[in-house]
């Protein structure tokens, strides 16, 4: 079965959905490194590989079922933020904002009754439990560290050994 034209159009736009967190981590990352924390820098560099990686799931989907891929404008991301804990936060508002934009794309998999799309899209489901779960525990980490400067430093050197996930 061949995907429908509004499919399409929904996977392209989370593709460049996946590119813009991408660069948006990035930005994050540039901004640790600007105020030497060089660990959460790694965790966001790690964080938009992740990202650059959904995006490639999804453009050989595309492909491989035929459809076109389209690249969009990225807008330019926020450059600095006021805390780590304000930076991850607000990494976890915008994997809160991919998961609704994920489930949005099941509904409308859902609609179009196109199961092959709606069973692909269920890796980004859990993965996006998983986003937001990574999120909320370093943030709950840095709310327990506070305004101790040892505890950052001692978390910046913990979320250096983030990997990327195969």
């Amino acid at each position: 079965m061949a995907i429908s034209k509004t499919m399409s159009d929904a996977l392209n736009t989370q593709f460049n959905k996946e590119l813009n967190s991408a660069y948006l981590y990035e930005s994050m990352a540039a901004d640790f490194y600007a105020g030497n924390l060089p660990g959460f820098a790694v965790w966001m560099t790690t964080q938009a590989g992740e990202e650059r990686v959904h995006a490639e799931k999804i453009h050989h989907y595309l492909t491989e079922n035929g459809e076109r891929v389209y690249y969009a404008a990225i807008p330019e991301p926020q450059a600095e933020w006021k805390s780590p804990l304000a930076a991850i936060q607000g990494a976890l508002a915008h994997e809160k904002f991919i998961t609704k934009s994920i489930h949005d794309l099941v509904r409308t998999a859902r609609k179009e009754d196109d199961i092959a799309t709606e069973t692909f899209l269920g890796w980004y489901v859990t993965e996006q439990i998983e986003e937001e779960s990574t999120a909320q525990s370093l943030i709950d980490k840095l709310e327990m560290v506070g305004d101790n400067r040892f505890g950052l430093y001692q978390l910046d050197k913990e979320v250096s050994t983030r990997q990327q996930d195969a």
